[in-house]
C-alpha cells in the first residue's frame, strides 16, 4: 500500500424509507461514519434507541448511526455525500430542507433520480438562493432490492452489480464517481441525466402492475408484487417499456430494454423474455405488493400510498404513447411533467 491517505467521506442518509434504511445499515456495517435525517420522528425513534439499522438477507448484521434526527442541520453541513433516499416527490422538500446548511465540496446524490430529479434539485437550489458550489447527482435506480420489516430493521434480497450515475452538468460525473467509489464501486458514469431519467425502470414496472392489480391492492390481498406478475401483466409493461424507448430515441438517448437491464443489473437472471426474467431475479423475492391505492384509504396503522412513488409522465418528444397517455388519463401517472431540457 502506497503512504497516500485514502479518504473515507462522511455519509448524510436523508429519508428513513425502505432505501434509506437499507443504505444506512449497509454503510453502516462497513465502517462508513453515517448519520441520518428524517422528517418524522416517529419513523427513527427505534434506530436511535438501538443506535443503528439491523440487517438481514444477502447480508446481515448491524450498521451504527452516529446520529439519527429531525434536525437537518447538524446531518446536511456535517457530511460529505448527501444520499437522498425518498421517493421523487419528496425531492423538492429534501432539496427546501438541506438548502441552508449546504457548503462548498459537498456532492448530493439522489437514490434514484426517477425523471429529472437532479434538475429539479438543482433548480430548487437556485431558487433558495444557494451560493455554495454543491454538486448533484442521480442514480438511474436504487442500488438496493429492499424492504422494511419493521422500523430498524431492514430486508435486503439484492444489491445490484451495476448502477449509472449522472450529474448535473455532466462535466461533474466523473468527480462524483471517484468520490463515491468507496462506498459503491458499482457505480459508473452515464453520458448525462436525460439518460439516467429516461432510464428510469420503475416508471415501467411500478405503475402499469399497480393498475393490472388494483383489484387485489384495493382487496388487501397479500401478494408479491414481481413474482406475482403474469404473462399478460409483463407484456403490457414490454408495450409501455417500448414506448420510454422511443421518447428517449427522440431526444437522442440510446438505452437497453427493461429486460436487458435486468440482466445488467442484477445475478442470476436467466431467460429470454421480461416475464422469464423477472420471475428468476432471486432479489424480487418476497417484495411485498403495496396496501392501498394513491388516493384510496391507507392500510390499518399506515401512511396513504402516494401516486408519485409509483408513476410519472414522460415527456411525449413528439411520439404517440397510447399506453402511457391511457395511465395518464385513468389513474396513476401524476408525480408531472418535469423539463428535461
Amino acid at each position: 500500500m502506497s503512504g497516500e491517505e485514502i479518504h473515507t467521506p462522511k455519509v448524510a442518509i436523508l429519508g428513513a424509507g425502505h432505501g434509506a434504511h437499507a443504505m444506512a445499515g449497509h454503510l453502516g456495517m462497513q465502517g462508513i461514519p453515517v448519520r441520518l435525517y428524517n422528517k418524522f420522528e416517529e419513523e427513527i425513534v427505534a434506530m436511535r434507541k438501538q443506535g443503528g439499522v439491523t440487517v438481514e438477507g444477502v447480508i446481515e448484521g448491524f450498521g451504527p448511526l452516529e446520529l439519527a434526527t429531525i434536525d437537518p442541520a447538524p446531518v446536511v453541513s456535517w457530511a460529505d455525500i448527501l444520499m437522498v433516499v425518498v421517493p421523487a416527490f419528496a425531492h423538492r422538500l429534501m432539496a427546501e430542507t438541506c438548502a441552508p446548511f449546504l457548503r462548498d465540496g459537498q456532492i448530493v446524490i439522489l437514490n434514484p433520480g426517477r425523471t429529472g430529479g437532479a434538475l429539479e434539485f438543482v433548480h430548487i437550489l437556485r431558487e433558495q438562493g444557494v451560493r455554495a458550489r454543491v454538486t448533484v447527482a442521480e442514480a438511474q435506480s436504487l442500488v438496493y432490492a429492499c424492504r422494511l420489516l419493521r422500523p430498524a430493521l431492514v430486508r435486503i434480497t439484492g444489491i445490484k452489480k451495476q448502477i449509472r450515475v449522472a450529474a448535473f452538468p455532466a462535466t461533474e460525473t466523473a468527480a462524483v464517481i471517484e468520490a463515491v467509489r468507496p462506498l459503491y464501486p458499482q457505480f459508473t458514469a452515464a453520458a448525462h441525466v436525460l439518460e439516467t431519467s429516461f432510464d428510469n425502470i420503475g416508471a415501467v414496472f411500478h405503475p402499469g402492475a399497480v393498475v393490472l392489480n388494483a383489484n387485489r391492492i384495493e382487496a388487501g390481498e397479500d401478494f408479491e408484487f414481481y413474482r406475482s406478475m403474469t404473462p399478460s401483466i409483463t407484456h403490457f409493461l414490454e408495450i409501455i417499456d417500448q414506448e420510454r424507448l422511443s421518447v428517449a430515441r427522440a431526444f437522442g438517448v440510446d438505452l437497453d430494454s427493461a429486460r436487458e437491464w435486468l440482466q445488467r443489473s442484477y445475478e442470476r437472471v436467466t431467460g429470454e423474455t421480461l416475464y422469464e426474467r423477472i420471475h428468476s431475479n432471486p432479489a424480487y423475492e418476497g417484495i411485498k405488493a403495496p396496501k392501498s391505492l394513491p388516493g384510496g384509504a391507507p392500510p390499518p396503522g399506515g401512511r396513504p400510498h402516494r401516486a408519485g412513488s409509483v408513476g410519472l409522465v414522460w415527456c411525449s418528444g413528439g411520439c404517440s404513447n397510447p399506453s402511457l397517455s391511457c395511465g395518464h388519463r385513468h389513474l396513476l401517472w401524476s408525480s408531472g411533467p418535469r423539463l428535461l431540457a
